[in-house]
């Protein structure tokens, strides 16, 4: 990104990358994802809705619709922003700055995670179960009509550490990497997993592509999380450092994902609680692995507990990765 958008500038393009991920990790930490806003992703998904309802008169083939849904999808997020951003440099180097910082705002989602977990803390602190499972609901894919209070709490968790992967950490590394257009890259996958990337038999062979793919993109920013969890419980809980790397590194690929257990145990590790267990998707009941120790019985407070430690694993991941960027044009002047 840096010499395609910054010729002129060569020698400060590491610190000058550092400069706007870290004015769109305050916009987001700031003012979240105002729902009245346009919003890149929300353009993604119509574009995705739009080619799969197409997608029957290309071939017979589900699979090979699917791959070719995706690299429209991703190929255009990419193409598309990096474009605009262009674009934005050739006016001005400042007007370019401006777009380039509020793109990758777009990419990342702290605090409207934070708000979501928030809305279903505040239900179930007022007892109403029916109004948490509802808000519960918005932010998982299994089933929440008959969970009791532990369960929508377990589901709150589950959800807040997995999110911290592909809402934050994902979009970060991802931005220092290419900038803007790699971070919607990465968004546009991470859109398409989830729009049409289920297992089941209506997405079996459309969305074998996406998922692979997300998998793929996730794979290294979920094991960063072996780094930053404990990074964060540093300042949280001192004395569950520890047991959030054991957690991660002894639990981790219990998972039936190949990424989500990560930051999942992580997360377990810290809080001191288990995750997993009995669950349903589509009517259908599932067991899914259990990750961390037995311990607390799953209340409330776990949700704050997890959204607090999201925060700190955001702020770890910015310091890092920030280091990591500048210590990187330092050594190899990229």
């Amino acid at each position: 990104m840096d010499e395609l958008l910054l010729p002129a500038m060569p020698e400060h393009a590491a610190a000058f990358s550092v400069l706007l991920v870290s004015c769109a990790w305050a916009g987001d930490a700031l003012l979240g994802d105002p729902e009245s806003l346009p919003h890149p992703v929300r353009l993604i998904g119509s574009l995705i809705g739009l080619l799969e309802r197409g997608c029957a008169s290309w071939t017979r083939s589900r699979r090979l619709a699917g791959a070719c849904i995706g690299l429209i999808v991703i190929g255009t997020a990419f193409g598309g922003t990096l474009a605009v951003v262009r674009m934005a440099y050739g006016l001005s180097f400042w007007l370019g700055a401006a777009v380039s910082t509020c793109l990758l705002y777009t990419c990342l989602s702290t605090k409207c995670l934070g708000k979501e977990a928030g809305n279903v803390l505040q239900r179930l602190r007022s007892n109403d179960i029916l109004a948490a499972r509802a808000q519960v609901a918005r932010i998982v894919g299994r089933d929440t009509r008959t969970l009791d209070s532990e369960g929508i709490v377990r589901a709150a968790v589950e959800s807040v550490s997995e999110s911290t992967v592909d809402g934050i950490i994902a979009p970060l590394l991802y931005a220092f990497i290419g900038g803007a257009p790699l971070a919607m890259a990465y968004k546009a996958i991470n859109t398409l997993d989830s729009m049409i990337g289920y297992k089941n038999d209506a997405y079996r062979e459309l969305g074998w592509f996406s998922a692979r793919l997300d998998d793929a993109a996730n794979f290294i920013p979920a094991r960063l999380c072996l780094l930053l969890v404990p990074l964060a419980a540093l300042a949280m809980h001192p004395g569950r450092a520890l047991a959030a790397l054991l957690t991660g590194l002894r639990d981790g690929r219990n998972s039936p994902s190949p990424n989500a257990g990560y930051p999942e145990a992580c997360f377990a590790g810290v809080l001191g609680i288990q995750l997993g267990g009995p669950c349903s998707y589509d009517g259908d009941a599932a067991c899914k692995p259990l990750i961390g120790r037995p311990g607390q019985l799953l209340g409330p407070e776990h949700i704050s507990g997890a959204v607090r430690l999201m925060w700190l694993t955001s702020g770890c991941g910015l310091l890092a990765l920030s280091a990591a960027r500048m210590v990187a044009g330092w050594l190899f002047g990229w």
